[in-house]
This record gives C-alpha cells, sequence and structure tokens, in this order.
C-alpha cells in the first residue's frame, strides 16, 4: 500500500488554524440556532401562532428570462438560503480530505466506520419501532448537527482532547456526506433527464474551468446557479448543487490562501449566523400545545426518530468504533477514554438542522412532520446533556482508556 505524501508543516498549521476558526464560528452559530428554534417555538404557540404559518406559506415569485420560479418563503430557504450552508459543508469536505483530518486513508477510517455505524444503527432503530407507520422516514436520524454538538463541546472546554474533537469533526462531515447521498437518491422523484443533462453539463464546465486554473469566484458563482436551476427542475433536490461545487472548488492560491479558504472564511459567518438561524425560525414552528404534545406521544414517529437519535446514534458509533479498533483496521484518538468516546458519540445524536431537513422532504403530512420535529427537539435536547454529564466528569487517573479489544 503506498504511504500517502506528507503535508507540509506550513499547510498543516494553516489548516489547523483553520479547523479552530471553524469550530468557533459553529460553537457561536450554535446560540443564534437555539435562539432561532426558540423565537418559532414560542411564536407558534403563542396568540398569534396563525401569522407564524403565514408569513412562511407567503408565495415569491422569481421572473427572469427563460426562468420562473414560485415557491413559498419556507422553500425559498429550504432549497435557496440553504445552498449556501451544504456549500460550505462541501467546502468543508474538500478542505478535510486534502489538508484534514480525511487526508490520509488510515485517518479516514475511524471517523468514516464510526459515521457509518452511526447511520445504519438510528435508521434500523427508527425503522423497527415506526417501519409500518412512514418507512420514508428512516433517514431523519442519520445526521449530526455540527454547530450544536461542536457548542456542546465548546462547554468542557480542554477536558476533552484535541483528537476526540477532531474525531466529532470528521464523524459530522462524512455523516453530511451520507445524509446528501440520501438526499439526492432517496428524496428526488420525478427525474427529468434533459435537465439532469444540464446539470451534468455544469459540473464538466466547472471542470474544464478548474483544469484551465481560472480563480474567479463570480464564474463560478454563475454555474453553480445554473447548476441550482437544473436540478431543481430535474427533480433533484437543488441543494445537492452547493455541495457538488463545494467539492468541485478548485484547490487554487487566492488573494494569499486558497480558494477554498476565502470562499470558507467568507460564507460561514453568513450560514453560521444569518442562514441555519433562519432555518430553524422558518422550520421549528411545532406545536407544543398538552394536545399536540399528547398527539406526538401516540405516533411512533416521534418514538422512531427520538430513540434513533437518542439511543441508536452513540450506540452504532461506539459500536463501530470498537470494531474498526479491534480489527485493527484504525488507530485510537490519542488521548481519549472510553467515557469521553460515549460523551462525544452522544453529542453527535444532535441532529437538528439536517434532521429537520430530511423530516421537511421524507414525510408530507404536516401531523407527521411536525411529530418527527418533536422528536428530533427532545432527543437534541437529551442528547445534548447525556454528552455534558459524560464529558464534565473529571475522570480519575485510574479510569479505562480506549482499547483495541
Amino acid at each position: 500500500m503506498t504511504t500517502p505524501p506528507e503535508i507540509p508543516d506550513e499547510i498543516r498549521s494553516r489548516a489547523s488554524s483553520r479547523l479552530g476558526e471553524f469550530l468557533r464560528a459553529e460553537s457561536a452559530g450554535a446560540s443564534l440556532l437555539a435562539l432561532g428554534a426558540l423565537v418559532a417555538l414560542v411564536w407558534a404557540n403563542s396568540p398569534w401562532a396563525a401569522s407564524y404559518d403565514e408569513v412562511w406559506t407567503t408565495r415569491l415569485n422569481l421572473e427572469l428570462p427563460g426562468v420562473g420560479l414560485d415557491l413559498d418563503l419556507r422553500h425559498w430557504i429550504n432549497d435557496g438560503l440553504m445552498t449556501l450552508f451544504f456549500f460550505v459543508v462541501g467546502l468543508e469536505i474538500k478542505r478535510e480530505l486534502t489538508t484534514g483530518h480525511l487526508n490520509s486513508r488510515r485517518a479516514a477510517i475511524l471517523p468514516g466506520v464510526a459515521a457509518l455505524g452511526g447511520m445504519i444503527i438510528p435508521a434500523l432503530v427508527y425503522l423497527a419501532i415506526a417501519g409500518t407507520t412512514e418507512p420514508r422516514g428512516w433517514a431523519i436520524p442519520m445526521a449530526t448537527d455540527i454547530a450544536l454538538a461542536v457548542g456542546v463541546l465548546s462547554v468542557v472546554g480542554s477536558r476533552v482532547p484535541a483528537s476526540l474533537r477532531a474525531f466529532l469533526l470528521a464523524l459530522a462531515i462524512v455523516d453530511d456526506i451520507g445524509a446528501i447521498v440520501v438526499i439526492a437518491v432517496v428524496y428526488s422523484s420525478g427525474l427529468k433527464l434533459s435537465w439532469l443533462g444540464g446539470a451534468a453539463a455544469a459540473v464538466l464546465l466547472t471542470l474544464l474551468m478548474r483544469r484551465a486554473k481560472l480563480r474567479s469566484p463570480l464564474v463560478y458563482v454563475i454555474i453553480g446557479a445554473w447548476m441550482w436551476f437544473a436540478l431543481h427542475e430535474a427533480g433533484v433536490h437543488p441543494t445537492i448543487a452547493g455541495v457538488a461545487m463545494g467539492l468541485l472548488a478548485p484547490v487554487l492560491q487566492y488573494r494569499n490562501s486558497s480558494l477554498i479558504e476565502w470562499l470558507q472564511h467568507a460564507l460561514h459567518p453568513w450560514t453560521s449566523f444569518i442562514i441555519v438561524p433562519l432555518f430553524a425560525l422558518a422550520n421549528c414552528g411545532i406545536d407544543v400545545s398538552l394536545t399536540g404534545i399528547r398527539d406526538a406521544m401516540s405516533s411512533p414517529i416521534t418514538w422512531g426518530v427520538g430513540f434513533g437519535l437518542l439511543i441508536g446514534k452513540p450506540l452504532g458509533i461506539v459500536l463501530a468504533s470498537r470494531l474498526a479498533v479491534g480489527l485493527r483496521v484504525a488507530d485510537v484518538p490519542a488521548g481519549g477514554r472510553n467515557r469521553q468516546l460515549l460523551g462525544v458519540s452522544s453529542a453527535a445524536g444532535i441532529g437538528f438542522t439536517v434532521a429537520i431537513f430530511i423530516t421537511e422532504l421524507a414525510l408530507e403530512a404536516p401531523s407527521d412532520q411536525a411529530n418527527a420535529k418533536l422528536a428530533i427537539l427532545i432527543a437534541s435536547i437529551l442528547s445534548g446533556a447525556v454528552s455534558l454529564a459524560l464529558l464534565s466528569h473529571r475522570r480519575p487517573t485510574s479510569e479505562t482508556t480506549i482499547h483495541p479489544h
């Protein structure tokens, strides 16, 4: 097996600095995300509850030469603005694959295997509980909310080794890849091949521009916008355009840094501080009255999503990690201990943003969507609490480290 090329210290140091910047932005953005969700809950359960749906179902029509889009405000956020969120996710995946924690096969194995376990087990838990009621919801408990999970780790500070923080970030990124694949494959319908051809042409043009070492962000924006529209018309969820353009971004120098780093630095504050909180505000207005909670508690969807995140997620991650380490195909995170691994795995059960996003795609009935969102909210809070309890514990010196057997 060939050994991957050594990354220069300067690039590694810059990547580490960017990682710290990324984590700080995610942690700060988590507060605004939580605030957006809280405002949505209060608004939707206030005397002005009717205005909540009226605002987000207001239709906005965009007319350009040869292009016409008529979507409500919620869909402009979910399908439009969230494309920028997924673009930043794509950039982060690209950066991790090139200069970050996933740049070598062995480095990527543990978070990759752990993420796979953390996707399969929650899906099986959901299907076991709610599979006969609404099988399309199996993917809802698969995803990890990077912002909120990182926010939990920021509370406990240095009690969590840097290796486990990197493990959680890499795991969440692989989770995002899995969620993106599911969105593209499972929740796309009525595909129109002619428009898919248009999206493929945008990909080809991007590759040609990359080969020509074209650095102008504006040109990539125009092609990305065309890809978004083509995918929308093709029946594929258009946010996939954001991920695709992020992954296709060229690794070139631009304004004293790489183009990928420059784009991340420019867009990450917008996605973390505006777009994701706005998404929470538009999608978290669920009924938390006694009647609403009673109805939710009687739905298998609620229990399937809730237990999938709260129990299935950490169980899948821990079991898969132990399997990979036990088979000696992956390395133990440096300084990591069993309790900390379980705490970090519980933080991965905070599914929020992408879980709610998939809920909107997977479930059609408003009551089913409300039940799933309530389960996501409760399970995310409980997962965060469990994670904090495990990670805040000051370990005795005799506490067991993670062993490969």
